[in-house]
């Protein structure tokens, strides 16, 4: 793991500051009362007979993606997260908004501008493929959970089973999208009230949180930990005074580039390892958000161990990713279908 101790590890860090680049985007993330039902549900061989080739069709797909189009990786990941905390895990992230339609769908919400095409894209070119084999049978939803698994493993993350069996949900829109998904500055106390009330727990936040450990944020989800934090009108003292110089010169105060994107990880960004959490021992979080694991007490904890072995990290990120899985999932009937399109609801 790259702890910033050593010339060596210093250089590297130097070397990934100047990954702030243009780079259009990209950040790469009702109380859970039932979850033994729901993980009841779904199952790993729920295709077994239908649609036997799925994973293998899914994952023709996603190892093309991540040769031509790398950020498709983090892009899909992100995407995973943020369709299962708004309404559960049914898809309805990749709905389009009807034309002429005033409500808008859950895409187009101000929290989920920065979800970048190529995750979108991902989805839609792995269920072309999956519909050209397996016709009215396998959900959006679980597509993108396979295809979200796939990325984790191709940059270098554990591969784990995939349970099925979601169905695409029928609701998608915009206005329930804010109070669902998590802000760059959000405090620890709101991040584990809004986990909490997924059904998730703090070891889990900390866990997911470690998906941060590829992908990259816009200039906007952390320029006032750069010059007013919390109102201080002062840089954010929980950073480290290197990081903090290599990101303002990239992102200034006002004005500036807006594509201007930095890596959430500064020493392994391409890779899906540990380091996320050994950069925020060392003062290297990004985010406020990541940061502020790290000096909660409640979340330390986690963070330090988690920093101390990657096996453990991977263990604890399979299990959680098919626990945030199992969120809000949709079966036949009114709340469910199986869209051939995953862009338009079926009616």
């Amino acid at each position: 793991m790259s702890v910033l101790s050593s010339s060596s590890s210093s250089s590297s860090f130097v070397l990934t500051c100047l990954l702030i680049i243009t780079f259009h985007s990209s950040n790469c993330l009702a109380k859970d009362t039932n979850a033994t039902r729901r993980h009841r549900q779904v199952s790993s061989d729920y295709y077994a007979t239908s649609c036997p080739q799925l994973e293998q069709l899914i994952g023709s797909v996603t190892s093309q993606r991540f040769k031509e189009e790398p950020v498709s990786g983090p892009a899909t990941i992100r995407l995973f997260f943020h369709d299962c905390f708004v309404e559960g895990c049914d898809a309805s992230i990749l709905i389009s908004s009807k034309p002429g339609s005033k409500q808008l769908a859950e895409k187009y919400a101000e929290d989920n501008k920065d979800l970048r095409e190529e995750g979108f894209e991902t989805i839609m070119k792995a269920k072309a493929l999956v519909e050209s084999k397996c016709p009215g049978v396998v959900s959006c939803a679980d597509i993108l959970a396979i295809a979200a698994r796939d990325f984790v493993h191709l940059a270098g993350g554990p591969y784990y089973q995939v349970k099925k069996g979601r169905w695409d949900g029928s609701i998608s829109m915009a206005s329930r999208v804010a109070p669902n998904i998590p802000r760059a500055n959000s405090t620890v106390d709101q991040l584990l009230k809004l986990f909490g009330s997924k059904g998730l727990t703090a070891e889990d936040l900390v866990v997911l949180s470690g998906a941060h450990t590829i992908g990259f944020a816009h200039c906007r989800n952390f320029v006032s930990r750069l010059y007013n934090y919390r109102g201080t009108k002062q840089p954010d003292p929980a950073i480290d005074p290197r990081l903090l110089k290599a990101l303002t010169m990239s992102c200034p105060r006002y004005g500036g580039n807006t594509d201007i994107v930095a890596p959430f990880d500064v020493t392994t960004p391409f890779l899906f390892d540990h380091a996320y959490y050994g950069n925020l021992e060392a003062k290297l979080g990004l985010l406020a958000t990541d940061q502020g694991l790290f000096l909660d007490p409640r979340t330390k904890p986690v963070v330090q161990a988690l920093a101390k072995d990657k096996n453990k990290f991977f263990q604890a990120f399979a299990a959680a990713m098919e626990k945030m899985g199992s969120i809000g999932v949709k079966r036949g009937g009114k709340h469910g279908e199986k869209r051939k399109d995953c862009s338009m609801h079926i009616s």
